[in-house]
């Protein structure tokens, strides 16, 4: 049989102390821009975007915030040579403006998705697409919001 002792307050609160610590720097360290200009800036460095290549699908007018429905498209031949490398999706009237993120391959065959985002309000949703050369490319698409997902 095990004998285990019990930890003293001090230790508890100490152990307690650190692990916020940890959470809080973790959470500083990962934490995201408050615009979608600094977002573009800290994952871009200020490259140009060209327009062009996306074909982005969203409501002009999204009754619930909380569900939107988006749909994109890429054109791209998907070739070893010549892919989307990623896909990435801002809001530039959220409190956090990165959406999300998609990842592709040569072997993914296009680049396209759909999926259901979130608005806090009447904004502008924008998409930038990094080509395996490193060009980018981007679009933007406004909506509006009668009631808000954020909130």
């Amino acid at each position: 049989m095990q004998n285990f002792t019990r930890p003293n307050r001090r230790a508890l609160l100490g152990e307690g102390l650190s692990v916020a610590a940890l959470i809080i720097g973790l959470r500083s360290a990962f934490a995201e821009p408050a615009d979608v200009e600094a977002a573009l800036k800290k994952l871009f460095a200020g490259k140009d975007m060209k327009s062009g290549k996306i074909k982005l699908s969203l409501p002009e007018i999204a009754e619930n915030g909380a569900l939107v429905p988006f749909t994109f498209e890429v054109e791209s031949p998907m070739t070893p040579d010549n892919y989307v490398k990623s896909f990435h999706v801002f809001a530039d009237g959220n409190p956090l403006p990165a959406v999300l993120t998609y990842h592709f391959t040569p072997e993914s065959g296009r680049a396209a998705g759909t999926n259901k985002i979130r608005l806090a309000q009447t904004e502008n949703v924008i998409a930038v697409a990094e080509m395996s050369d490193g060009t980018l490319y981007a679009a933007k698409s406004p909506v509006k919001v009668t009631i808000s997902g954020c909130g």
